[in-house]
């Protein structure tokens, strides 16, 4: 489901919508700030607008039908020539630009074309939704910085309690190094079982292109539940327990807590 977030530009409230890695700024709203009679078929009947869209889609998108295109761009600029938002998608299979019906519904352009529609409109309309649209990203890039920084906080808060039981439960006296790393490893990966159902290693078999490991690819609240099972997992080992018995445990801990996390919606709103 896409993501709306709304800047204001000029006065006017323009939606955006992020669907995967790109971000589709309204041009129906955009539209509410162009003095006289102007639709968005206009602009699409322009050449210059039809070449830049080809030439976009070109970089962007795979499955263009460079057929369809010719003939559109054949016809552009002619006065008898006309065609919708909906219609130069079905054609030519463009990802630019999206019709949408429904709770979000109008026409929708990827940021690189909505930034050349503003343009349209007038020069200091384009600065101005480039400039407010960039302070959008910064916020995001912001929040994202401070979610990190709590994830990676919540993941270590309680390491030295977790390792602190480890050594004075699970590791005999007079161990090398070696072992002694090999039963923090091995620790750490019946958490990762438990929470993950796999080890490290084993999501890195998965995973190769990936950067980090298993828990820095953790959402936040797999975060949050690990930080709880690292000090549980504390108790337990004071309680003897083995780590059959504690995997079983905490596996059923993981489930609960996730539940529970991933009901509550000040949580989500993190994101």
């Amino acid at each position: 489901m896409a993501k709306s977030q709304k800047i204001v530009v000029k006065g006017i409230e323009i939606t955006i919508l992020k669907e995967g890695q790109f971000d589709f700024i309204s041009l129906t709203d955009m539209l509410k700030a162009k003095d006289g009679d102007f639709f968005i078929s206009d602009w699409l009947r322009n050449r210059n607008t039809v070449e830049f869209l080809g030439i976009w889609e070109t970089v962007y998108n795979p499955d263009f039908n460079y057929g369809e295109f010719a003939i559109i761009k054949s016809q552009a600029g002619l006065n008898s020539y006309k065609i919708s938002a909906k219609e130069w998608g079905l054609k030519t299979n463009a990802i630019g630009i999206k019709a949408l019906a429904g709770r979000y519904g109008g026409t929708y352009a990827h940021k690189d074309i909505a930034f050349e529609f503003g343009m349209w409109i007038s020069a200091e309309f384009k600065i101005y939704l480039i400039k407010e649209f960039q302070r959008l990203k910064a916020d995001e890039n912001d929040r994202q910085k401070l979610e990190w920084n709590f994830q990676r906080t919540l993941a270590k808060v309680n390491y030295h309690i977790h390792t602190d039981a480890i050594k004075e439960i699970l590791i005999p006296a007079e161990l090398t190094k070696s072992q002694i790393s090999f039963v923090y490893a091995n620790e750490a990966d019946m958490l990762n079982v438990a929470l993950f159902g796999q080890t490290a290693q084993e999501w890195r078999r998965e995973n190769s292109d990936a950067e980090g490991n298993i828990r820095d690819q953790a959402t936040i609240e797999q975060l949050v539940v690990l930080s709880n099972m690292e000090s549980i997992n504390a108790v337990l080992i004071q309680q003897n327990l083995s780590q059959l018995e504690r995997l079983v445990q905490l596996n059923q801990i993981a489930i609960s807590q996730m539940k529970s996390l991933l009901s509550y919606r000040n949580l989500r709103n993190l994101r």
